[in-house]
């Protein structure tokens, strides 16, 4: 069964690397609501072009950075998910215990912007990540800077470059390690990583729809997911990490003193009136209690196990966007129509729009989860299974018949919407889609769809709980000559 509770084989190891933004904060209270699901060999403090610690030896001031002593945003996530551990077994007993996950936070390269000055405990743990002999995919993350994986590639190098197997573990690194990123947020990627490392395969998983401009590249249709009201209810009253959550309004700072950039905390003035004391205004201020941003969850959305398949290719898409490829470096991948201008007129940067309401009510269910001790007594995802299989060789014109099982294991009704993701697919024509009964649909190919060639058809299976959950299908169908089919 292919479901949002259920990985589709095997989970990759990931990596998290993060600055102290507010969007980190939230970013990682979600990351830990999700750990059932992913497999976390290290959540390490980073810096970036907009925090650092500082380094009083060379006279660097720290920038936008927790006084020394504060918890950490890493730190404050694990406290609050160790209240609610016991609690969210009874949902899924994969859940690590907290010890698990504080025995894998590191401090990395935080001095200065770019710091890759000298090796870390957290540059030391991708280290040796790196250069292990575990199977398999490793992920490394960058929610902030990529310095820290930089000086981590850094110290591989100097360990064992010139060395008999050097060729062989340089090649192996590059084949089997994935970097994500939002943006870059410092130049360590294209100083050092590019140069050194030209076939490590970097996605750019940057989408706005989860930032602090989502009300600007969103369906007005998705803005109640942003609003006060919906995460009132749904988050900030929701056990201890809803209420460790970051919202506009809530009186706190990413840091102590004056920050012109820093207006989030603030309520009851205008944007005049804030930028009357001194602060940049990048977006429309909104009513205290609203969704203020988690960029980085596109970084760990793209390995929940919802059914998508969005990691097995940057042009899937799923709930972390879609990327495209680079026109200049064939091993990096940019968010579709992704751009760090804002003052260009607003899109729905990153693909990610369409998902904003399934992915907020998966993380509504799972916070109810973690104050809810009997699982009756909360929602779980339906669980979706395409009995003629997911990856189908068809002709042009060809009509392939899709026949599913579902199966909701709270007993809710589910319904089942089947559609063609156009920009997923290489087949750049419409198929059409007839439903059968509610287990079939048959798929018309297009009749000028060229060998090799794709379309990709998406199942939704949402049930009727609350709130409502879905899990998909994804099925790809790859045209086949017809003299060879």
């Amino acid at each position: 069964m292919t479901s949002a509770g259920t990985p589709g084989g095997d989970r990759v190891r990931v990596v998290v690397t993060t600055d102290p933004e507010l969007d980190d904060l939230n970013s990682m209270l979600r990351l830990v609501l999700y750990s059932n699901e992913i497999e976390l060999a290290g959540l390490v403090y980073s810096s970036s072009m907009f925090h650092w610690a500082g380094d009083p030896a060379r006279g660097v001031e720290p920038f936008r950075w927790p006084p020394a002593g504060a918890r950490g945003h890493i730190d404050q996530a694990i406290d609050a998910y160790e209240r609610v551990h016991d609690t969210l077994r009874v949902h899924d007993a994969r859940y690590p215990a907290p010890g698990d996950l504080r025995a894998v936070v590191r401090e990395g390269n935080v001095s200065t912007e770019g710091d890759t000055r000298d090796a870390t405990p957290g540059s030391d743990l991708i280290a040796d990540l790196l250069a292990d002999d575990e199977p398999g995919t490793l992920v490394l993350q960058a929610w902030g800077g990529l310095n820290t994986i930089a000086r981590a590639l850094m110290s591989v190098e100097e360990r064992h470059a010139g060395s008999p197997g050097w060729d062989a573990l340089r090649a192996r690194i590059m084949a089997r390690t994935v970097l994500t990123s939002w943006g870059e947020q410092d130049s360590a990627f294209a100083e050092y990583i590019r140069p050194r490392w030209p076939e490590l395969e970097l996605r750019q998983v940057a989408t706005v729809a989860w930032g602090y401009g989502a009300r600007q590249v969103t369906p007005p249709a998705t803005h109640r997911f942003y609003s006060a009201a919906w995460t009132r209810e749904h988050v900030s009253r929701v056990g201890p990490i809803g209420a460790a959550y970051r919202v506009w309004g809530d009186g706190l700072q990413m840091a102590d003193g004056f920050d012109k950039e820093d207006c989030f905390g603030l309520r009851g003035l205008s944007r005049e009136e804030l930028e009357d004391r001194g602060y940049q205004v990048f977006f429309p201020v909104e009513e205290p209690g609203a969704f203020i941003s988690e960029g980085d969850s596109s970084n760990f959305a793209l390995h929940v196990a919802n059914g998508l398949r969005s990691w097995q290719h940057p042009t899937w898409g799923g709930w972390g966007g879609r990327q495209v490829p680079d026109a200049e470096d064939p091993y990096r991948w940019s968010s579709d129509r992704f751009s760090m201008d804002f003052s260009k007129p607003p899109v729905d940067w990153g693909d990610a729009a369409r998902w904003v309401p399934a992915f907020q009510n998966d993380f509504a269910a799972r916070l109810l989860w973690s104050v809810t001790d009997d699982y009756a007594d909360a929602n779980h995802a339906p669980r979706i299974e395409v009995t003629t299989g997911l990856d189908v060789t068809a002709t042009a014109g060809e009509r392939v018949v899709v026949r599913w099982r579902v199966e909701d294991p709270d007993g809710d009704p589910v319904d089942v919407f089947a559609w063609q993701y156009r920009e997923a697919g290489t087949c750049p024509s419409a198929a059409t889609l007839t439903r059968g009964d509610d287990r079939e649909v048959t798929v018309r190919v297009p009749a000028d769809a060229a060998p090799g060639q794709t379309v990709h058809v998406i199942l939704e299976a949402t049930d009727r709980g609350e709130p409502p959950l879905t899990a998909y299908a994804r099925i790809v169908l790859t045209i086949a000559d017809e003299t060879e089919a």
